[in-house]
């Protein structure tokens, strides 16, 4: 009996331990597919682009959210209500409607919703020149890592505050996180994606995801915040973020991970904005994206006033321009695959397009009309982004040191300052000079500087190969540069001659051949 007993007892542990191995190899399997390069930018593309998301809905839901409750804080919860409802309009049938929209009360509470939108974008620009350098020199993943903390922080201090001097905190310790999150995504993905034509899919592909958080939110952000109360948007966008942030700890380990001991000192950031090619980058940037920035505020105001626009036209103005931005990002990369040498003239159209479109906004009296010049503009600032966005990865790798924090923390900055200016200026330029001036000041600043960008043109036309990157590396890229790489480079003498003393480990300044079609053009690089 005891014998049969202990065979009995020996069958489920052996059916245990088989299962334990068998979950044990699933496991090291599953970790050794992780390692592999090509998977790992797959995934590292994923985390970067959810990062991206949540910032960006984190960014719009609160358009319609804030109005109504600050009105509720100030204590006449109806107020807001009561101003919108037509004549034959019960509140309760049309509060869900008017949550979609931007509402800007009366009296001082617009200018503290202004204040309140623009105060993330005020930080992120003050906040961004420290952390490109911070993000240059410990790499990519930690501060990825740390800007998914305090966008999961804020959007927790979103859900549970009570106050505006809490929602401004919450919203300004935002602007804290992009500053890291953003600029270290898309570095990281300019570092990992290192063909031309792969950077630029990888790149559209982020692109698309920050559009579509910012379309997608306020009618997300409304609708829950009316049937579900005003936590749940926020609580569950701080679930995403952490559950990305778990996703990045176990799959990438940033915090193990010491390939950046050995790697080069990227360039400077007040370096690089002194790079007069970068700097017409930068202003591309910011130009393209004032229309958006200085219409978001104001529209919906004006389509009250002029068209007498229900409360589902004005929440839903933005969305239908999703399509025609994901149609931009789709014609630049493919144009950028056969043609990249004009990556200069799909930016120079896209600002065409978004100058006409603006100029065309006054002119609409109806949400039909509407929808037109609102999708040109963002098709506009699709090609713009995904056109100019590569085009910083590529003048840092031919012109400085192939290390990305700094040069798109520069471009958060020109982003930033269209952002930070449109819900406090917008509204007092429109009431001043009025809204037509607006759209038209906007489109000719545009037009005008469209033909700024042929200053990249034969920058554009430089060959990758002369890239640092190409010459210093034996192997497909995995990240920044290896010290032992580029010496190991240098005895072979490709392309490279040094104009200093050279060290056991290190390498002060190495002078570079970057000729293009009949130019010669050289710069000094500064390893550690």
């Amino acid at each position: 009996m005891a014998g049969e007993a202990a065979g009995d007892s020996a069958g489920p542990r052996r059916a245990v331990e088989k299962l334990s191995e068998a979950v044990g190899e699933r496991t090291k399997a599953l970790g050794s597919a992780l390692q592999e390069a090509h998977r790992q930018r797959r995934l590292l593309l994923v985390i970067v682009c959810v990062a991206l998301l949540l910032d960006n809905m984190l960014y719009m839901v609160i358009v319609p959210i804030i109005p109504d409750f600050i009105a509720t804080m100030g204590g006449h919860p109806g107020a807001p209500q009561q101003q919108q409802q037509p004549g034959n309009r019960s509140g309760n049938a049309s509060k869900p409607l008017q949550l979609l929209r931007p509402r800007y009360p009366a009296d001082n509470e617009d200018i503290k919703i202004g204040v309140l939108f623009a105060s993330k974008a005020i930080l992120q620009l003050l906040v961004n020149p420290l952390s490109g350098t911070f993000i240059d020199r410990v790499g990519y993943s930690i501060p990825l890592f740390i800007g998914l903390s305090v966008m999961f922080l804020s959007t927790v201090i979103f859900a549970f505050a009570e106050n505006y001097g809490t929602l401004f905190a919450a919203r300004s310790l935002q602007g804290l996180g992009s500053a890291f999150a953003d600029t270290s995504g898309i570095a990281l993905i300019a570092d990992k994606y290192t063909e031309e034509s792969e950077r630029n899919r990888a790149l559209g592909i982020a692109l698309a995801f920050i559009s579509f958080g910012s379309l997608v939110a306020p009618p997300f952000g409304g609708i829950l915040y009316h049937f579900a109360g005003k936590r749940v948007p926020f609580l569950v966008l701080a679930c995403i973020s952490l559950l990305d942030g778990l996703l990045l700890l176990l799959a990438i380990k940033p915090f193990s991970d010491r390939t950046r001991d050995n790697m080069p000192v990227g360039t400077p950031i007040h370096r690089l904005m002194v790079d007069p090619y970068i700097a017409v980058v930068a202003g591309a940037l910011t130009t393209c994206n004032i229309p958006l920035a200085f219409l978001e505020p104001t529209i919906a105001n004006w389509m009250m006033k002029t068209m007498g626009a229900n409360e589902w036209e004005m929440g839903l103005t933005w969305l239908p321009a999703f399509f025609p931005h994901v149609l931009g990002v789709y014609i630049t990369v493919k144009l950028a695959d056969k043609y990249p040498h004009l990556q200069w003239f799909y930016g120079a159209l896209g600002m065409a397009i978004i100058g006409a479109s603006s100029c065309m906004v006054p002119a609409c009296r109806n949400f039909g009309q509407l929808i037109v010049p609102l999708c040109g503009i963002c098709f506009g600032i699709a090609l713009v982004d995904t056109a100019l966005l590569p085009t910083l990865a590529f003048l840092v790798d031919v012109r400085h040191v192939s290390v990305y924090g700094s040069v798109y923390a520069i471009a958060d900055i020109s982003y930033s300052v269209a952002y930070a200016l449109g819900p406090i200026v917008a509204g007092e330029i429109v009431h001043s000079f009025g809204f037509v001036q607006l759209n038209l000041g906007m489109g000719l600043a545009n037009v005008l500087y469209a033909p700024v960008l042929l200053a990249l043109k034969n920058i554009c036309q430089m060959k990758p190969s002369h890239s640092e990157r190409n010459i210093l590396l034996d192997e497909g890229p995995k990240g920044l540069y290896d010290t032992i790489k580029m010496e190991e480079r240098q005895r072979k003498g490709k392309n490279l001659r040094p104009v200093g003393g050279m060290e056991e480990n290190s390498v002060d300044s190495y002078h570079r051949d970057l000729k293009g079609a009949s130019e010669e053009d050289s710069s000094d690089y500064e390893y550690t």
